[in-house]
């Protein structure tokens, strides 16, 4: 990719003003402009998202969601797994993402993959359950965002899996056993972070193990693009629904 393409990109990032009513015209207003080169840039900046993917199991005949999922590039992760899916959405408020996911999916064959422009907080499946639901730096961005993961909650099956990566601060005084951060991150990741209504927050990680029973919980950093010295703390996890087995 370009530097002319990344500049585009920190454009849209730190000086495009992002304007809407409300947040599905937020969202669009913010990725209308770079969804063309979204997910090159995006491959450099959001760290993780491969291993959580392969670190699902992939349930025979099941229905996978991917909440926020934007242009689809998530499932190419999973590519060779993907036809052994019955089911496959990719729920989004943009539909200049959701263009680019429709495009993906018909190259690659997958008609049981959908595009789906819908509300995180709210969609379900047809098919009244799903197997696995994956957030992928999506929770920074949904405002109500303990209302997508109870919407995840309500739509898993009884030990259906719940997948997520995003970046977060810890909180203060964080749990035993868990990464604490100190005031300089506290700070300034959500400050930096804001001014594209992205919230890191110290509490998703908490809400997460107090509705799922924990399977993978990983803290770390990584690099930003063209910012050398600084590293942005993300996390990945990976929960089960108490009450069984999925698909039993």
């Amino acid at each position: 990719m370009s530097l002319l393409s990344d500049l585009k990109i920190l454009y849209h990032l730190a000086l495009r003003p992002v304007r809407g009513k409300d947040h599905a015209e937020r969202m669009e207003s913010f990725y209308s402009g770079q969804a063309t080169a979204y997910d090159d840039f995006r491959r450099r900046l959001l760290h993780g998202r491969e291993e959580l993917f392969q670190r699902i199991e992939i349930p025979d005949g099941g229905v996978w969601v991917d909440l926020g999922g934007g242009t689809g590039s998530n499932l190419e992760f999973i590519h060779q797994d993907v036809p052994r899916l019955a089911s496959a959405y990719v729920v989004d408020l943009a539909s200049s993402l959701l263009s680019v996911a429709e495009e993906r999916f018909e190259k690659h064959g997958w008609q049981h993959v959908h595009a789906v422009e819908a509300d995180a907080t709210r969609w379900q499946p047809t098919e009244g359950a799903a197997d696995v639901v994956t957030f992928s730096y999506s929770l920074t961005m949904i405002p109500d965002w303990f209302a997508a993961i109870e919407n995840a909650l309500r739509m898993l099956k009884p030990g259906g899996i719940i997948g997520v990566v995003d970046f977060y601060v810890s909180r203060k005084h964080a749990a035993e056993g868990s990464t604490r951060h100190g005031w300089f991150t506290r700070t300034f990741w959500p400050t930096w972070f804001a001014s594209d209504n992205v919230f890191p927050s110290p509490d998703h990680l908490p809400f997460l193990r107090s509705h799922f029973d924990t399977e993978l919980c990983h803290e770390s950093r990584s690099k930003v693009p063209y910012i050398p010295l600084i590293r942005t703390p993300f996390y990945q996890f990976i929960g089960r629904k108490s009450g069984g087995l999925a698909g039993s």
